[in-house]
């Protein structure tokens, strides 16, 4: 049932999987499997609710420098979820994929390539941000209009040349596992989004928790730099 809210986009940082798991005395990429099938129930939570645009912060630029095993564990995570998505994804919602994929093998990019054509016109998006920085999608934007032939720039050619141009700006952004910083996360979109941070870890999160953070934004006043 969707609540009644000007919710049209929420953005989530996904972090405490590698802490959940410590706790439970289980490895790093325990967390991170417990943390992805999260991920698919918030999202399907929050398009319950009527919110047509999420965003998850699932690997950072920085994130890279983790130990070889938890890289690893979280890529063939993430390559499962590319084969599930072609099954199972919403046939309401579009993936888009926030990062470079220069990184990435060539099966895993035709991948999320495939994904992102197969569902380009849906109304509902799913962006997932993965080899994601928000200085470096800055950058890029920046690069490409120089690359166009561009000498000077204006906020609309940022915002239009950003990866996540295909969605507003968030209204929300959610941080779970008690840190109370964005990490380089949505950089340019985030300068009026309404912030919330939880002590509770990723994999814990519920339902109930998002339904309350969604009620206080109701009862927040948001001006924009007016009175």
């Amino acid at each position: 049932m969707e609540m009644q809210n000007e919710i049209k986009h929420i953005a989530f940082i996904m972090d405490g999987n590698g802490r959940w798991a410590k706790k439970r005395m289980m490895p790093r990429e325990y967390g991170h499997t417990f943390g992805a099938k999260k991920f698919k129930e918030v999202a399907s939570h929050c398009y319950e609710l009527g919110i047509p645009n999420v965003t998850f912060y699932a690997f950072s630029t920085e994130n890279w420098k983790r130990p070889a095993q938890e890289v690893n564990a979280i890529m063939k995570l993430f390559m499962n979820y590319l084969d599930d998505a072609k099954k199972s994804l919403d046939k309401d919602v579009g993936i888009v994929f926030l990062g470079s994929k220069a990184p990435f093998s060539a099966e895993m990019r035709e991948k999320m390539e495939f994904l992102e054509d197969e569902t380009r016109t849906r109304p509902k998006k799913l962006c997932i941000a993965i080899n994601y920085g928000g200085r470096a999608e800055i950058v890029d934007a920046v690069n490409k209009l120089i690359a166009e032939g561009k000498t000077e720039f204006t906020e609309d050619d940022i915002t239009n040349n950003i990866y996540s141009g295909v969605c507003p700006p968030p209204d929300m952004i959610v941080r779970t596992g008690g840190e109370m910083r964005l990490s380089n996360f949505l950089m340019w979109q985030s300068v009026y989004a309404e912030l919330f941070f939880t002590d509770t870890l990723w994999p814990d999160l519920t339902d109930k928790e998002i339904d309350g953070m969604i009620e206080q934004f109701n009862n927040r006043k948001r001006r924009f730099g007016g009175v």
